[in-house]
């Protein structure tokens, strides 16, 4: 009856009323609250809550400055400005903002304006005062202590102060802590809670996720504890844990290929890894991707360049001509060293998983996808890509007594 007595514009109005469709644990919690987690699983309807949540407080007046933070700059501008479920979508035509790219800002015609922050960059936000903040992923973010604890001090503003939260969750400090804060309000679903999701796309999660621990974790958002069946554990890569790198005597950029290129390939695993003077190990930067050899080789060069390494290595067995080939193809000049896997994927790893028990390797601020495959991989499984990639770097750099290469040192 309502939409029937409607004129034009008021239907138009009810059309974009997000509370007529959103579900309502997608609905701004009720009550006080300073932070609203959501962890949810994949396919949820994270990012359009985070977007419709930021939206309610411009048109209600409740936010004037407001910080978009997402792991990369690519993460803010195609998620959660340009994305389907962001806001540049889900603000209707009446009140859309002016995006400007250059700037990095959304500006409604309140004045209300966000900024977009990458999570990289944790120092892009000193000096600013916010009275809303929306963090997309946080659980994939290098520098998320940073983030966090740069975030909370420009929350100074006389309005909202409200922080939102939507991440598919990890067992990280941080989440944990946000857990039991009385000040977080925390929404909990699964990505079967959305009917709107297309079926194919609910098959292919079913049937690559179905029944595994990291189903649990994606699909139900369930934050797991370790496998125990797992080399490594999160508390050993935790403990040591840093957020800066000493001065490193030798670097190596370690490749893992992917010989095919195609929707359901593997990712190219492609590691940066260090060590200092006093043989301790150090975890730098994770730079695996899809993609062809001539993309997966230019970017391991452009690492290779960034952190000064000494060389490149990657496993002969795996395509180890057609990868120094490649490389070659783009920098003749570049130092490669094809490794023989003369053992298992096991018996190569351990002495690697002991040296993070033993706090001899560290990694330089946070790393989800490696530590994920670190810490969920079960021996006889098949090896993940990032995590074997982890291993040949430190493997070259950590070698056993009998095999210690002679090293060239960095200058």
């Amino acid at each position: 009856m309502l939409w029937l007595q409607s004129t034009p514009v008021q239907k138009k109005i009810l059309t974009n009323l997000w509370e007529l469709k959103a579900r309502e644990s997608q609905l701004e919690p009720l009550g006080r609250w300073n932070t609203w987690l959501l962890c949810c699983g994949r396919g949820y309807g994270k990012t359009l809550t985070g977007a419709q949540t930021v939206r309610s407080f411009v048109e209600t007046g409740r936010a004037r400055n407001i910080a978009l933070i997402g792991a990369t700059s690519s993460d803010v501008r195609d998620i959660m400005i340009l994305g389907k479920s962001g806001i540049m979508n889900v603000c209707p035509s009446y009140n859309k903002p002016n995006y400007e790219p250059t700037k990095r800002r959304l500006t409604w015609k309140n004045g209300a304006a966000a900024i977009g922050f990458s999570a990289e960059n944790p120092e892009d936000l000193r000096g600013h005062e916010l009275d809303l903040v929306w963090i997309d992923e946080i659980c994939k973010m290098r520098y998320v202590d940073e983030v966090w604890d740069m975030m909370k001090f420009c929350m100074r503003s006389e309005l909202s102060n409200k922080v939102i939260v939507t991440t598919t969750p990890k067992p990280m400090p941080l989440i944990k802590k946000l857990i039991n804060d009385k000040t977080c309000f925390v929404t909990t679903g699964s990505t079967f809670e959305n009917d709107s999701l297309p079926k194919e796309f609910i098959e292919h999660i079913t049937d690559k996720y179905g029944g595994t621990r990291l189903g649990r974790q994606e699909l139900f958002a369930e934050i797991l504890t370790d496998n125990q069946n797992a080399l490594w554990t999160r508390e050993h890569i935790e403990d040591f844990r840093v957020n800066k790198a000493p001065n490193l005597v030798r670097i190596v950029v370690a490749i893992d290929p992917s010989i095919t290129n195609k929707k359901d390939s593997d990712e190219t695993g492609i590691i940066v890894a260090g060590i200092d003077d006093s043989g301790h190990g150090y975890l730098l930067e994770d730079g695996s991707m899809k993609g062809t050899p001539l993309q997966w080789a230019k970017r391991a060069i452009n690492l290779y360049h960034k952190y000064e390494a000494n060389l490149i290595v990657a496993e002969a067995n795996q395509g180890g001509d057609m990868i120094e080939q490649t490389l070659r193809t783009i920098d003749n000049n570049i130092p490669f060293k094809k490794v023989h896997a003369s053992r298992n994927k096991q018996t190569r790893a351990e002495p690697i998983s002991s040296k993070y028990e033993q706090g001899k390797i560290h990694h330089v601020g946070y790393f989800a996808e490696v530590e994920d495959q670190m810490c969920e991989w079960e021996v006889g499984e098949k090896s993940p890509d990032r995590m074997d990639a982890l291993v040949w770097a430190f493997t070259e750099l950590m070698p056993d007594k009998e095999e210690r290469p002679i090293w060239i040192a960095r200058v």
